[in-house]
């Protein structure tokens, strides 16, 4: 039987419809699950009634969990008649069902039971999985009987509800204990997709163009399209050529074959030192590869269980060597080996299960028994293979401290920590105590949530309770580590500040909200920073206090990178997390053409890893050491919850191998180059093998780094889902219901990429700060003038179509091409008659150019582009600037030419606003009297064209008034007409500018 459960905390419900005749009623809560109900007890004459009851069913099979649903129905209770009425129901699918510490109070919305029935108000309601063996469900749902009201004698560790409880209008805050146990839930399957390969030659890259023509760039910055041999067959043109064979779990990668060895533990190992002791430890040898576990002290039964993975293509011999060594400081001795035959070694396909190490009896150099067995495991396999990411892998064979390379070039999947915003309304403090009584403190509040830092502004309190009424923002993440420190701070003088008392609130008691509820007081006592004369103290008993408001906001996406590459659009709370729509899957094949970041003996080489961001997954996959075409083979898979999310890929280079004489660039990892792709962009079903260029802006221009190779397929599970999404709001509600400022968002944004990159630095092996920045474009809003201009002329592209019908319908009134100018009359004449064709012509003539615009769609995802990026022809001092830190390290003078440069733009840009604004005045000025000659003539205007509209056909005054603007041009003057230059007279408020 399965020990889980379904927690279900009824809280409240608000706005009931009355029932009983006397405008309220007696509502009670009836919650159906499985075959199993419980009740609440009955709350009398209340439409807004508060339970806090909570109840327990049993989950008979976790995985079938998505597939139930809790019903909750609200019932009037009628003692007198013995009857019940309904009031609402509440129905929640198993997919929402969440462990408890994810689960917050969500109010639901009641809705009908039937078409007549009528309904109104919410359910609050608090719904969680457990595992907990100490919970019992609770007792069945006893015959009903109105007039008995008794609550449920209902066993509950997690939830215990304070004795006393205020009334609803003077409860100020209210906070639900958390839970103490980790709960988890069933685990979930994951899918995978096999195909079957096929043999084929590999066709040369295909350069695919990018853009329209009017953007081309250089050739060798296109992306091009190919055609590789991957698990699931050849891919030609996205589509894949199965075979009769087999296909790898691995069809969006390469297959490579690996020759694994497991070291597990050695016994009776032979003393070698004068002192009867052994420091051994093991190399394992394939031709010119190596690779060499961690020595023990003083240990002739040492336990390794290390993995060593060497590349079947780099082998060079046919026998590998496991040899036992004594680690010694002059020079290592030698204990004892074992010799495998590759050609004898057994291959292993997973899903087989791993193989079973075994024992092998140690043999001296010329063949003979010596003391001493080694436990090993054996076997070929692929990159499939569950040891591949534990393992030490050949491509690292270098000369460079092996305990350094197991520490930083191992692939690994990171999950970065779920982000909260944490609001606070710092409200007012009272009995603020200073010593010297002479004097009015001025005090603020200083707080603190890890290394972030705000501060309010500064009350002078002659009443010692200064009154602040703040709001401020900040982000946390989980699991919560850092408390909330609030300060009071008495400013004494310049640059002089005594802390009056402060508050410490860990993040674990502050409530969970996914609206926008009104969120109630709380008062919090203050605690002296410092030891005072305890005389003093009796005297004068510190009793200070601090008023805030104080939530963790789980209705808000917390955005951690940039709003134009966001991988991922839910909020917080995972409870409002809809069902995923599709799965994304990353073969990361490998690149070409790197240039070299570093020199290794005399030769220019580099060690890169790719690090792929979708989503709170990261993933990185193995250096690769020595090598400018590197090969990963690394395939990675996302879930998929909104289309319009970008899958960010880039390349580094690691230089934490402490290689001597290596340019470490100050133990940075260095960018190489990134990749976008937005996922909507894509066809499902498809394989993308496009060879991605690798572009960089750097400050002598911009630069192409190589080329990433990489196979993309995004899978939809329900198009009809996947079509709903295009008409909700990318972002949660609460973004729109109680929106965020664009300063506070950018704020936030930083301080969540902080700690993102604090959270991720801090896992082994560590994806390092400048990588997750790199990855999340957190410089993304300095200016720079390159972008300002590439940003106009993209403006400027959005209205070229706009610019190109006003001057083809400027040739038509112009009669450059009379037989196009006689059909636009005659089309004309044609909608004026019947006008109802308009709209149907408008929709026709759009759907006719996107069925023609079909024929030339895309057939590849979208990729940079040097001339839309204005990077082809920078200006190298501009280039210099965008480089620049924050604030500027430039001299003087450079500053104040790039100041002036920067002023001339900015003039223009204000003078064009300034034109468009002034027209928009003229427009109110037409009725605001401000020039009453010129409101009287359009006043009068707009009178007779009343008259004259209601007693002439409509048609005939359309017609007239096209005919006049087509009108040939020898009946045009060459000024401007009556009605622009009436326009252009028009006052606006430029006269009142300074």
């Amino acid at each position: 039987m399965s020990n889980y459960k379904l927690g279900v905390e009824v809280t409240s419900a608000h706005d009931l419809m009355p029932k009983d005749g006397q405008g309220s009623a007696n509502p009670c809560v009836e919650l159906h699950f499985e075959g199993q109900k419980f009740r609440t007890t009955i709350k009398e004459k209340d439409l807004n009634p508060v339970w806090n009851e909570c109840f327990y069913f049993n989950v008979a099979d976790p995985e079938n969990l998505p597939n139930l649903a809790l019903e909750a129905y609200i019932y009037n209770v009628s003692k007198t008649m013995h009857s019940k009425s309904f009031l609402g129901k509440v129905r929640i699918a198993g997919t929402s069902f969440v462990p408890f510490s994810d689960a917050v109070v969500m109010h639901y919305p009641l809705e009908k039971r039937g078409i007549f029935s009528r309904v109104k108000g919410e359910l609050g309601l608090k719904v969680f999985l457990t595992d907990d063996p100490s919970i019992r469900p609770s007792d069945p749902l006893p015959s009903f009987d109105p007039v008995v009201n008794n609550p449920p004698q209902v066993p509950n560790p997690i939830f215990d509800p304070p004795k006393e409880r205020m009334s609803e209008k003077r409860h100020m805050f209210h906070t639900v204990p958390k839970e103490v146990h980790h709960h988890s839930t069933a685990p979930i399957s994951e899918q995978s997709v096999k195909y079957a390969t096929d043999q084929m030659k590999p066709e040369p890259p295909k350069i695919v163009r990018m853009y329209s023509a009017a953007s081309q760039q250089p050739v060798d910055y296109a992306l091009k399209e190919t055609s590789p041999f991957l698990g699931g067959g050849r891919v030609v043109a996205g589509r894949v050529i199965r075979a009769d064979k087999p296909a790898s779990t691995y069809d969006l990668v390469e297959q490579m074959q690996y020759l694994f060895v497991r070291v597990v533990k050695a016994r009776d190992l032979p003393a070698m030192d004068a002192s009867g002791s052994l420091d051994p430890f093991v190399e394992v040898r394939v031709g010119n590869y190596k690779g060499i576990t961690k020595h023990f002290e003083k240990k002739q039964n040492p336990e390794w269980n290390e993995v060593f993975a060497f590349s079947r293509d780099r082998m060079q011999s046919s026998v590998l060597e496991v040899v036992v060594k004594d680690k010694d400081l002059v020079k290592d001795d030698f204990v004892g080996l074992v010799r495998f035959d590759l050609n004898d070694i057994p291959t292993r396909v997973p899903p087989d299960s791993p193989l079973a190490p075994e024992w092998y009896k140690l043999e001296g150099k010329r063949g003979d028994k010596t003391k001493g067995e080694l436990m090993l495991a054996v076997w070929m396999g692929t990159q499939a293979d569950e040891a591949f990411s534990d393992a030490w892998h050949s491509d690292a064979a270098a000369p460079i401290d092996s305990a350094v390379i197991n520490a930083h070039i191992r692939s690994k999947v990171y999950h970065a920590p779920r982000l909260w915003y944490l609001r606070l309304n710092i409200i007012e403090a009272q009995d603020i105590i200073i010593p010297d009584k002479t004097r009015f403190p001025d005090v603020y509040v200083k707080v603190q949530l890890g290394n972030q830092f705000l501060r309010t502004k500064a009350v002078q309190a002659r009443t010692f309770n200064p009154l602040w009424n703040e709001d401020h923002m900040l982000v946390a993440a989980e699991p919560f580590e850092d408390p909330l420190i609030l300060s009071v701070e008495d400013r004494v003088g310049p640059n002089k500040d005594e802390t009056i008392g402060r508050v410490i609130i860990p993040l674990q008691s502050i409530e969970k909200r996914v609206d926008d509820r009104v969120l109630y007081g709380r008062w919090f006592n203050l605690e002296k920073p410092f030891i005072v004369d305890v005389d003093q103290l009796k005297k004068d008993k510190f009793s200070s206090r601090i008023h805030l408001r104080v939530c963790l906001e789980g209705g808000y996406h917390v955005l951690d990178e940039s709003t134009h590459y966001s991988s991922d659009l839910r909020p917080t709370a995972k409870q409002l997390w809809k069902p995923s729509i599709g799965l994304l899957e990353l073969g990361v094949l490998s690149a070409d053409g790197l240039h070299p970041m570093k020199t290794r003996d005399g030769k220019g080489t580099s060690d890169t890893y790719c690090v792929a961001k979708y989503g709170q997954k990261w993933v990185r996959t193995r250096t690769i050491i020595n090598s400018l075409s590197p090969k990963y083979n690394e395939q990675y898979t996302w879930e998929v919850y909104d289309p319009s999310t970008v899958l960010t890929v880039g390349v580094f280079d690691n230089c934490q191998l402490g290689e001597k004489g290596g340019n470490s660039n100050g133990n940075k990892d260095v960018k190489i180059g990134k990749v976008r792709i937005r996922l909507s962009t894509l066809e499902t079903g498809r394989v993308y093998t496009h060879s991605y260029p690798l572009l960089v802006l750097h400050p002598s221009g911009v630069k192409k780094m190589g080329e990433l190779h990489l196979a993309i397929r995004f899978s939809s599970t329900s198009l009809i889902n996947m079509l709903y999404i295009y008409s909700r709001p990318p972002l949660p509600k609460m973004h729109y219901t109680r929106p965020l400022t664009v300063m506070q968002l950018e704020m936030l944004r930083h301080q969540a990429v902080q700690i993102v990159a604090a959270r991720l630095s801090r896992m082994e092996p560590p994806l390092r700060k400048e990588v997750v920045e790199y990855m999340s474009d957190v410089d993304s809003h300095l200016w720079s003038m390159r972008k300002s201009k590439a940003n106009f002329f993209r403006l400027m592209s959005v209205f070229s179509g706009l610019f190109a019908a006003s001057k083809w319908f400027g040739d038509v009134c112009a009669w450059k091409n009379p037989i196009t100018t006689v059909l636009v009359h005659v089309l004309f004449i044609m909608l004026v008659c019947f006008p109802e064709l308009i709209l149907p012509t408008i929709f026709l003539y759009m759907f006719l150019i996107g069925l023609w615009n079909y024929r030339y769609r895309p057939r590849y995802p979208p990729h940079m582009n040097t001339k839309i990026s204005h990077a082809e022809a920078v200006h190298p001092d501009e280039l210099d600037e965008e480089f620049d830190t924050f604030p500027t390290s430039r001299s003087a003078e450079l500053v104040r030419m790039r100041y002036d440069r920067l002023r001339s733009v900015a003039g223009r840009i204000q003078t064009v606003v300034g034109d468009m604004a002034t027209q928009g005045e003229r427009i109110q000025a037409l009725l605001s009297w401000r020039d009453p000659r010129a409101t009287a003539i359009f006043v009068l205007f707009c009178l007779i064209a009343a008259i004259v509209l209601y007693v002439s056909p409509f048609q005939v005054l359309a017609a007239l008034v096209g005919f006049y603007i087509m009108r040939h041009p020898r009946f045009r003057h060459r000024l401007p007409s009556a009605p622009v230059n009436f326009f252009r007279r028009l006052p606006a408020r430029t006269d009142s500018m300074l």
